[in-house]
């Protein structure tokens, strides 16, 4: 704290001093404090069909997991973040009838983590590798798209956290991007059906897709470093989801999209080397 309060200077402009926040914070308290905060509204005010007793199970999973895994490796006590976060993705998009398959895919997706990667980047998004294995191999659960209806009111909500959250971690590129490309698909097919303006309101406004937009898609781990290749593999997503859940009829299309296409990172790389992400502020790093 005293080293934020020291960032805030008298007469340096709000933009300045927001850059500077940005610099001594690490962003994955932000994702905690959004994603942490969706789940809590929706345990609170939406029928979310999730037990306390899962989600606890999932974060001593998940942490116990993510812990050994730093340990063996070296790794400072703040990589616990990125498995909090983890954990919370997991109890906001898995659905399940029984209390063990949480915390076995928090295992399971956070050990993945350290086991599958490539050039210093693990290959797959911790949350989107849950939910695919969620819906294609545990008994008993599924994912849960729809939770969040269609309150544009909430929609508004996640996308200011979403803002906040990219935008720290200078991913906002490839959020709006996924969007823009998602949003020009639906338009052309709902003047190609001759659909009424409703129907793109409520597809648009649905707070699944907002959640991955900015809450997994962004994921600058597991996401190309270059700016440009970040665009394309958005745009690509976006129409491999697009395909996949309107032609091939197929739901859960964007996450089916990230995980199949996650692949082509490292190609991407390749193509257009640039800075690898790193999570912690440099200053903060070495200490």
């Amino acid at each position: 704290m005293t080293d934020i309060a020291a960032s805030i200077t008298p007469g340096r402009s709000l933009r300045g001093q927001y850059r500077l926040l940005r610099e001594k914070i690490d962003a994955r308290w932000l994702q905690i404090l959004s994603i942490g905060s969706l789940l809590l509204f929706g345990a609170l005010t939406r029928d979310f069909a999730l037990r306390w007793e899962q989600v606890a199970l999932t974060f001593a999973a998940g942490l116990a997991t993510q812990a050994a895994w730093s340990r063996s490796r070296g790794l400072p006590l703040h990589s616990l973040l990125s498995g909090a976060v983890t954990c919370i993705g997991i109890s906001i998009l898995v659905r399940a009838d029984s209390l063990w398959v949480h915390p076995l895919l928090a295992c399971l997706v956070l050990s993945a983590k350290f086991v599958l990667r490539i050039r210093g980047k693990h290959l797959f998004n911790p949350a989107n590798l849950a939910v695919i294995l969620a819906i294609a191999v545990m008994p008993g659960a599924w994912a849960s798209p729809g939770q969040w209806g269609s309150d544009m009111l909430l929609g508004l909500w996640i996308v200011l956290f979403g803002i906040t959250v990219t935008s720290s971690a200078n991913r906002f590129d490839i959020a709006f991007a996924f969007l823009s490309c998602w949003v020009a698909l639906l338009v052309g097919r709902m003047l190609i059906l001759g659909q009424a303006l409703p129907v793109l309101e409520n597809q648009l406004s649905n707070g699944a897709l907002l959640v991955f937009s900015f809450f997994m898609i962004t994921d600058p781990m597991t996401t190309p470093n270059h700016r440009g290749m970040r665009c394309l593999y958005a745009a690509l997503i976006a129409i491999f989801a697009y395909v996949w859940q309107y032609h091939l009829f197929i739901p859960n299309g964007p996450v089916w999209a990230l995980f199949l296409l996650t692949p082509l990172v490292p190609l991407f790389d390749r193509l257009k080397p640039a800075a690898k992400h790193e999570w912690r502020p440099a200053r903060l790093a070495a200490r």
